[in-house]
């Protein structure tokens, strides 16, 4: 076992039980590939099967699996003992354990910048898939089994949700009774000022990045669940889908990187269709499937 202590770790977890959608492991394999290399230490870990069925247990699809997960990214987190991580993923549950060690880590100095068209505030009673539960669970809210690694809860002062588009009604109401900050498309398209604000205002030293890639527009970058050219045209009907443009992301990440220290950068949510289909197709073609 690796005992020494390093500065900084790159997570693969292609983890898809959370969005009880295989295609996000495929996802999270080609975003590493696609990463620029690491002079860290670069960890996969194990995810079960696309092939083992999931069961809806107790209110969450593949619970059996995840937790397995969550506590093999810990054991990861626990020997290394960064002081930064990287994640890729996945779905956007694999910034569960990560962003619970960095909140034990460096407890009120920590702050969340949660960029992302949803909240992931839900918990059980509304969605059996944990990848929306995440940043509830970080607050401390939602299943005992993902709260778990949770031994220092971000409070709500300490997050930010910023491209947040069409919350439901359940979101609406934890937002507002939790006091989150959140910072609308159109805001962040301006300049995302609410968010220097929010790290001056807090005393934010530190600061932990979810990136959800569907808080992009799917119009002009494909790679996410809303472009999925085999979805029906009314599937995502009243759910928010990103309005940000790559640009939009890179602008509000370079300017909170000049304002605190970034300790954690976690990438979620990559669906390439084209490359899935890509991949599926030569698989089925001769030559290739006799060798």
């Amino acid at each position: 076992m690796n005992t020494t202590k390093t500065k900084m770790i790159r997570l693969v977890m292609p983890q898809w039980q959370g969005g009880n959608n295989t295609a996000y492991k495929f996802g999270a394999e080609l975003l590493a590939w696609l990463a620029p290399e690491s002079n860290s230490p670069v960890v996969r870990i194990p995810v079960a099967s696309t092939e083992e069925p999931l069961v809806n247990e107790n209110g969450i699809m593949g619970r059996s699996q995840i937790v397995a997960q969550l506590k093999a990214a810990q054991a990861v987190l626990q020997e290394y003992s960064p002081d930064k991580v990287v994640v890729l993923g996945g779905d956007c549950l694999v910034d569960l354990a990560p962003f619970a060690y960095l909140a034990e880590k460096y407890n009120d100095n920590l702050g969340i910048l949660w960029i992302d068209a949803h909240p992931d505030v839900m918990t059980p009673k509304q969605f059996s898939h944990s990848h929306a539960h995440v940043l509830g669970a970080l607050m401390g809210n939602g299943d005992a089994d993902l709260t778990a690694p949770v031994n220092y809860p971000i409070s709500a002062s300490k997050v930010m949700i910023a491209g947040l588009n069409m919350p439901n009604d359940y979101e609406k109401e934890f937002i507002a009774e939790k006091g989150l900050n959140t910072c609308s498309p159109d805001d962040v398209k301006a300049g995302a000022s609410e968010v220097d604000e929010w790290i001056k205002r807090e005393g934010i030293t530190c600061l932990a990045i979810h990136f959800d890639l569907d808080v992009l527009n799917y119009k002009h970058f494909r790679s996410v669940l809303f472009a999925n050219p085999a979805a029906d045209e009314n599937a995502f009907d009243g759910i928010g889908t990103g309005q940000l443009e790559i640009s939009d992301v890179l602008a509000l990440i370079n300017k909170v990187d000049s304002l605190t220290s970034i300790v954690g950068l976690g990438i979620a949510e990559h669906l390439p269709w084209d490359a899935i289909n890509l991949k599926e197709m030569l698989a089925s073609l001769p030559l290739f499937k006799d060798q």
